[in-house]
């Protein structure tokens, strides 16, 4: 077995381009998703560390010194971030010749091609879903015997066949061990969620088809394989005890409630244990299994409502009406769920007048707290496919290397989508002008105000957030001025 390091590179100052993220930027406040996708081959490689940079503050100099003792790096990678992994990959090669290096994620798994052309330190990429296919490679099997795998050979590159998806979900080991082993977790924060806080999947893959969701169309497919059940509640049980200073769990899995009657078991087997969880829902539960989630420890959802126009919410194959988003949003407020929505701006269809359509839709809504992100063309997604083929991509690109400006210098999202009749500036500048309308009204303060009394620490986090979060719009608008210079 080659000593193997999982690696979260060193980027962007607060840039969470985790194995995790959804959306690889840098947030208005500090946000830090764990990094599953690299914990879960790391629990299959005995003896594998994981380094996780960005969120423990991990520089270059360290990060190299940390990789100087291992065989094997793997690095997770990302649309946004790849010139900056390329980078790292290089130092680590440059320190130590043999160290043989492979890139995983959403943007290795779809241009696979592509990546290994970025860097010539990139020995291997792995394909869609790249658990086993880190694990054999760590035991040293050929790299031309490993499915799901791409190499260079002779100066050529060699695609191997496909690796079939997982579906025995209960046969991957536990994150949490790793989690424990590696991280802090003290480190980790998502400003909706209580601190400290965990998070694992249940599952993978989601049967919804929104255009531009990441991991379903490059990596999880649109299938929902899961763990059992019972699986998942003994995971919570150890966890509570490896952990006893958590204060939430949170299953990201991309869309948690897709499978009622599950959700619905799972909180039944979670009860008994005593714990608060949150979860990421779609628009479309029923009462029944809204009622039945609260009583077995559920405080959060957090929900994608994306656009206050039905017009672009049916363009991006949404699958939900604005009148079933209402109804579920009247339910969760009576049963006393929280919730947390995020929302789009620059999909299919946004005009100035859906903008402020969708602005006063999240007044009506007046969920908890709300996150505004501009559609990200990934690679990879019906969403890019979309924007190449109709000339949406800011600037006229039209090839893959245009995905790569996702993200202005600093690591903030820039847009990187524009209109006829709406440039990016507009559909950027929009972003700071939702949240400006959205919070700075009686309720949304008052609300903020009422937890920062109830406790002191909540009381501390949120000033450091906001904080946060106006220094953050004053670099959004000195970005701005900057793409107009």
């Amino acid at each position: 077995m080659n000593k193997t390091l999982f690696l979260n590179p060193p980027s962007f100052d607060g840039f969470d381009g985790g194995a995790g993220s959804r959306y690889q930027a840098r947030r208005e406040i500090t946000s830090f998703w764990y990094p599953t996708w690299l914990a879960q081959p790391a629990a299959l490689v005995p003896n594998s560390r994981l380094l996780d940079c960005p969120p423990h503050n991990v520089g270059l100099a360290e990060c190299l010194a940390l990789a100087k003792d291992y065989d094997h790096v793997i690095i997770h990678t990302s649309t946004p971030s790849l010139r900056n992994d390329c980078k790292v990959a290089e130092a680590i090669k440059a320190q130590k010749p043999s160290t043989c290096i492979g890139f995983v994620g959403a943007h290795a798994a779809v241009l696979p091609e592509e990546t290994l052309n970025a860097s010539p330190a990139i020995d291997w990429v792995g394909r869609k879903e790249f658990d086993y296919t880190c694990k054999e490679v760590a035991e040293g099997r050929p790299l031309a015997d490993v499915a799901g795998l791409s190499f260079r050979k002779n100066g050529r590159i060699i695609h191997n066949p496909e690796r079939d998806l997982i579906e025995n979900m209960d046969a991957l080991p536990w994150v949490v061990d790793v989690y424990k082993r590696d991280l802090q977790i003290e480190k980790y924060f998502i400003g909706y969620l209580d601190h400290p806080y965990l998070s694992v999947y249940t599952g993978r893959g989601c049967p919804a088809q929104c255009i531009f969701c990441l991991w379903p169309q490059t990596i999880g497919g649109h299938r929902y394989r899961t763990r059992s059940p019972e699986n998942v509640a003994a995971e919570m049980a150890h966890a509570k005890k490896l952990f006893p200073q958590v204060k939430e769990f949170f299953f990201d899995d991309d869309t948690f409630t897709v499978n009622q009657p599950r959700a619905r078991e799972i909180a039944k087997r979670l009860k008994p244990l005593g714990i608060t969880w949150s979860a990421s829902s779609r628009a479309n539960l029923s009462y029944e299994t809204l009622k039945a989630l609260k009583d077995g420890g559920l405080r959060l959802l957090m929900v994608g409502y994306e656009s206050g126009s039905q017009d672009i919410l049916d363009r991006i194959k949404k699958g939900i009406t604005l009148e079933q988003a209402r109804q579920f949003t009247r339910h969760c407020r009576e049963l006393g769920i929280t919730i947390h929505g995020t929302f789009i701006l620059g999909l299919p269809g946004e005009t100035r007048e859906t903008i402020e359509q969708t602005i006063r839709y999240a007044q009506e809504l007046d969920v908890f707290s709300i996150q505004v992100s501009l559609a990200a063309p990934y690679p990879g997604t019906e969403l890019y496919e979309m924007a190449r083929q109709n000339g949406w991509l800011a600037g006229g690109r039209s090839s893959a290397s245009a995905g790569l400006d996702l993200v202005e210098r600093d690591g903030f999202q820039q847009s990187a989508l524009e209109y006829p009749g709406l440039s990016k500036e507009e559909i950027f500048e929009a972003v700071e002008r939702f949240y400006h309308r959205y919070y700075l009204r009686p309720r949304p303060i008052l609300r903020i105000v009422k937890t920062m009394l109830q406790d002191k620490d909540v009381c501390v986090r949120r000033l450091r957030e906001g904080f946060e979060f106006f220094k953050s719009m004053a670099q959004r608008r000195s970005d701005l001025r900057a793409a107009r210079t």
